[in-house]
């Protein structure tokens, strides 16, 4: 049986967050010697036109071991306070050493190879830092700031909000739109514990981190699940350095 077409792992061009496939989570760096194992939580809430709301959670696991190895589960995302139970989806595992990266199909049993390009989360470790400004030809504004120190799940973070207004009639809109990003950054672990993403586009987005240890993770879980047939979808491998 053919899988289903995977969802992605990459780093959104404005950090945590956005719509693809999949709702994408936090950017996890593949870098050695920095393990850990946690527990995810996304909140996804979209509006309506009619000032309405619809809020969609799921939880999942995520580690990265000694080696740069990066495994995250993925979840569907159910109604929040429903009677739907989340299930899981997918398992990936991406390897830097071996410029690998597995997509596993839970309920097909089939794991996808495809090429892994680390420079997508390596991009992560030093996060984007910018100066409140003007947007060229009059577009808007993007505001900075610097919230201060917090600690989440044990860990010291450093937060950092930032607030973009695009005028009117400059993507089509009649009134102004705002996009705020908030992360909450552990330097420690080159991660955000905590992320909150507002478009007019996919609405809010919440993700946090719990049940945090910076212990190895099993081994287990960089091995591909037992009786999964592998289909290695490698071609003309382009990674960009």
């Amino acid at each position: 049986m053919q899988a289903p077409p995977p969802p992605h792992i990459v780093a959104p061009s404005e950090g945590d967050g956005g719509v693809r496939d999949t709702v994408e989570g936090i950017v996890i760096p593949p870098i050695p010697s920095v393990p850990f194992t946690a527990m995810l939580s996304t909140e996804v809430t979209r509006y309506g036109a009619d000032g309405s709301s619809m809020t969609g959670v799921n939880q999942r696991r995520i580690a990265r071991d000694r080696k740069g190895r990066v495994y995250q589960e993925r979840w569907y995302i159910v109604p929040k306070g429903g009677k739907m139970k989340s299930t899981m989806n997918w398992i990936q595992i991406a390897d830097p050493k071996a410029l690998t990266l597995y997509n596993c199909s839970t309920e097909v049993h089939v794991c996808d190879l495809l090429v892994y390009d680390p420079s997508h989360g390596l991009s992560a470790v030093n996060p984007e830092k910018g100066v409140s400004a003007p947007l060229p030809d009059g577009q808007g504004t993007v505001t900075w700031e610097d919230l201060g120190k917090r600690e989440i799940a044990g860990i010291e973070t450093v937060g950092t909000r930032k607030t973009t207004i695009m005028n009117s009639d400059t993507m089509g809109n009649d009134r102004p739109l705002t996009y705020m990003s908030e992360y909450w950054r552990g330097d420690k672990l080159a991660i955000n514990l905590l992320s909150i993403r507002t478009s007019p586009y996919f609405g809010k987005q919440t993700f946090t981190i719990s049940d945090l240890s910076d212990t190895d993770p099993d081994p287990q879980l960089f091995e591909l699940p037992a009786g999964y047939t592998v289909n290695d979808q490698r071609k003309n491998p382009r990674i960009s350095h």
